[in-house]
C-alpha cells in the first residue's frame, strides 16, 4: 500500500465517521433536537440573584420551555408536612410574582411552585419527584447559612437526572430581584410620593 492509498483510507474512515456521528444524532434523518419543555429555578429566601434569573429567562426564551421558579418552604418536624405555612406563603408569593412579570416581559412562560419538605434537599428532592424537569438552573451564594449549602448542590449534581446549571455571581455582583415594593431600592429610602 502506498502512502497516497493510506492517507485517503484514513480521509474516508474519517468521513464515514463523522457521517455516521451525525446520523446517529438524527440531523440527517430530518428529526430535531431533543425540546426542553421546563426548567426549574428553585430558591430559598425573598430574593434570589438577578444574574441567575436573567440566565434561566435566556435559556428558556432560547429553548420555548416552560420556567418553573419554586420556593422551597421548610415545614418544621413538629408541624405536619401538608400544614399551612402563611408566614412563609406571604415572604414568597411577591418574590414570586416579581419573576413571573419579568417573565411575561420576555414572553417566557411560568408556572410558580411553592414546594414544602423538612429541609432545601427534602423539598427539592418532592419536587424532582413530581415534576419532570430537562434543565435545573440554581442560584448560589457566597453567603453562609443563606440557600443551599454545598452539600446540597453536590447531592443536587449527583441525584438530579436533568441537566444542573449552577450559577455564582461574583462577589461583586451583588443585584438581586425581589418583591419589595421599592423596587430594587435601597431599604430605608422613601419611595417618591403619588400624585
Amino acid at each position: 500500500m502506498t502512502p497516497l492509498e493510506a492517507i485517503l483510507i484514513a480521509v474516508g474512515l474519517v468521513v464515514a465517521g463523522g457521517i455516521g456521528f451525525l446520523y446517529a444524532r438524527g440531523h440527517l434523518t430530518g428529526s430535531t433536537p431533543t425540546r426542553t419543555h421546563q426548567i426549574l429555578l428553585p430558591f430559598t429566601g425573598q430574593t434570589i440573584s438577578r444574574r441567575a434569573l436573567d440566565a434561566a429567562l435566556r435559556l428558556a426564551k432560547a429553548e420555548d420551555a416552560v420556567l418553573m421558579p419554586a420556593y422551597l418552604a421548610v415545614v418544621p418536624r413538629y408541624m405536619p408536612l401538608d400544614a399551612a405555612i402563611p408566614k412563609q406563603a406571604s415572604k414568597s408569593m411577591p418574590l414570586l410574582e416579581a419573576i413571573e412579570q419579568r417573565a411575561a416581559a420576555q414572553g417566557v412562560p411560568v408556572d410558580s411552585r411553592i414546594e414544602r419538605g423538612r429541609s432545601y434537599r427534602h423539598a427539592l428532592l418532592r419536587l424532582l419527584e413530581e415534576e419532570d424537569f430537562d434543565r435545573v438552573v440554581v442560584p448560589a451564594t457566597a453567603l453562609a447559612h443563606s440557600g443551599f449549602s454545598g452539600d446540597d448542590l453536590v447531592w443536587l449534581l449527583d441525584e438530579t437526572p436533568a441537566e444542573v446549571v449552577i450559577l455564582r455571581p461574583a462577589q461583586d455582583d451583588t443585584r438581586v430581584v425581589s418583591g419589595d415594593r421599592s423596587n430594587g431600592r435601597p431599604a430605608g429610602r422613601p419611595l417618591p410620593a403619588r400624585l
